[in-house]
C-alpha cells in the first residue's frame, strides 16, 4: 500500500465519519428543540391553566422525531448492506463489460 493509497483511505474515512457525525448532530439539535419547545408549551400551559391542547404538538412532533430518529439509525447502521449491495452491482456490471 502506498502512501497515495493511505492518504485516499484516511480521506475517504474522513468523509464518511463527517457524514455520520451529520447525521447524529442533526437528530441531537432536533431533539434539543423537541425538548426546549414542548417543555416550554406544557410549562405555560399548566402555569396559565390552559387546556389540554398542549398533547397535540407533543404527539405530532413526536411522531416527526421518531421518524427522523429511525432514519438516522437506519443511515448509521444500514453502511454494511449499502456497500454490500454496492459491491454486488459493480460486480455484476464487471462481468457483462467484454
Amino acid at each position: 500500500m502506498t502512501s497515495t493509497d493511505t492518504a485516499i483511505n484516511e480521506a475517504q474515512l474522513r468523509r464518511t465519519a463527517k457524514r455520520r457525525v451529520n447525521l447524529k448532530m442533526g437528530f441531537l439539535i432536533h431533539l434539543l428543540v423537541f425538548v426546549a419547545v414542548n417543555g416550554g408549551l406544557w410549562l405555560m400551559t399548566s402555569i396559565n391553566g390552559g387546556g389540554h391542547w398542549r398533547v397535540f404538538p407533543l404527539w405530532g412532533w413526536g411522531l416527526g422525531l421518531a421518524i427522523h430518529g429511525l432514519v438516522t439509525l437506519v443511515n448509521l447502521q444500514g453502511q454494511g448492506l449499502r456497500e454490500w449491495m454496492l459491491d454486488s452491482e459493480l460486480k455484476a456490471l464487471r462481468q457483462r463489460q467484454p
